[in-house]
């Protein structure tokens, strides 16, 4: 499962963690180092801005929301977290139509969908919390206090646990999924971004300071650290767990991960700045946004080339599948919207608002 968090690296320059020490100034990396901060250089300004009220363009969970549950049970939704907005956007994935929006904590990012598509969960990066929405009634159920500056929320494979890896504490809450609380916090490398859950509970961490990737067991126990490549952000695992991608925003490239031997096996050159991945159904194709292109990337895992580059809104951040891998839903933080791309075209067949500065995406599974 993949938790598609906010990916921008300005997060990592209000914590003095992307620049190292030794490493400024150093001939040959200038170019490279503000790249860097040109693609996260939004970060900082999320972490320091209030929310922004986005009533203007969504009303509240009520009114015509409240009409269209009641002609129309929504099945497959989209939820898109607003981190300018302290809320979660939520669109009928099948009408691809907006359908209604939950106020969670300040400054959400990733979100996660449970197994059974009951649960989503919301990590709020300036409240320390995750928020649980029921997707039946589609209201906040449970707020869990985490570590500091959570960025991602995702449920383990079996949905027993979530688990949220917190940027400002280096470290993830594993929280039980039925008691709602904390049972353990792992320490992990520098600024936790995303999490990728596999089958049999080990989850992977990108430790976007350290240019790490943490192999987590079940209990939270370390079994590995994976070196990858530079600022590792986004990370998504195959259907049947054998490999995990990670998206190296810092050096356009996406690191392949064996699980079996957790070492790297590939490491795949993809655009400038990859950010969200999410890995197709039959496994036999991956997507990632790249935020300085503005784009969707696709990439054949059966020649680990890219394929075709499908334009989206500007500064793209996270990407989710519809259940049958037929639809990618990728979310644009400048330009407030999400893009609903057609696989089997290639082309956007349509854009949707949102609220102010959308993040993380994920589509609950039926």
């Amino acid at each position: 499962m993949v938790q598609q968090a906010r990916f921008r690296r300005s997060h990592a320059v209000s914590h003095g963690s992307v620049v190292r020490p030794g490493r400024v100034g150093v001939p040959g990396r200038r170019r490279r180092l503000g790249k860097r901060l040109v693609t996260l250089g939004m970060i900082t300004s999320w972490m320091l801005s209030p929310p922004v009220n986005d009533s203007a363009a969504h009303s509240s969970d009520g009114g015509w929301a409240a009409d269209y549950r009641a002609w129309y049970p929504m099945r497959v939704a989209a939820y898109v977290a607003n981190s300018g907005a302290g809320t979660v956007s939520v669109y009928d994935a099948r009408l691809e139509q907006p359908a209604a929006v939950v106020q969670v904590g300040a400054g959400p990012t990733g979100v996660g969908a449970a197994p059974d598509g009951d649960t989503v969960y919301v990590a709020n990066g300036l409240s320390n919390s995750v928020s649980f929405i029921d997707t039946l009634s589609r209201k906040v159920t449970a707020t869990v206090p985490v570590g500091r500056r959570p960025f991602a929320a995702v449920p383990s494979a079996d949905g027993r646990r979530v688990l949220t890896a917190n940027w400002g504490a280096d470290s993830v809450s594993l929280i039980d999924a039925a008691t709602r609380k904390v049972t353990a916090t792992a320490p992990v490398g520098n600024l936790p971004h995303s999490i990728a859950t596999i089958a049999g509970g080990r989850a992977y961490v990108t430790n976007s300071g350290s240019n790490t990737v943490t192999v987590l067991s079940a209990d939270g126990r370390l079994e590995a650290t994976v070196r990858v490549g530079d600022f590792p952000s986004g990370i998504a695992g195959t259907h049947d767990g054998k490999r995990v991608f990670v998206s190296n925003t810092g050096s356009g490239s996406i690191s392949v991960i064996d699980t079996a031997t957790n070492k790297v096996t590939g490491t795949l050159p993809v655009g400038k700045a990859p950010l969200g991945v999410v890995v197709a159904p039959d496994d036999r194709h991956l997507y990632a946004v790249d935020s300085t292109e503005n784009a969707l990337l696709v990439l054949d895992l059966t020649t680990n080339q890219v394929t075709s580059r499908i334009p989206v809104g500007k500064a793209p951040q996270g990407v989710a599948l519809t259940p049958g891998g037929r639809r990618a839903w990728v979310t644009n933080d400048d330009s407030n919207t999400v893009s609903i791309i057609d696989l089997d075209t290639g082309k956007v067949r349509g854009t949707l608002p949102t609220g102010s500065k959308p993040e993380g995406i994920a589509i609950t599974p039926r």
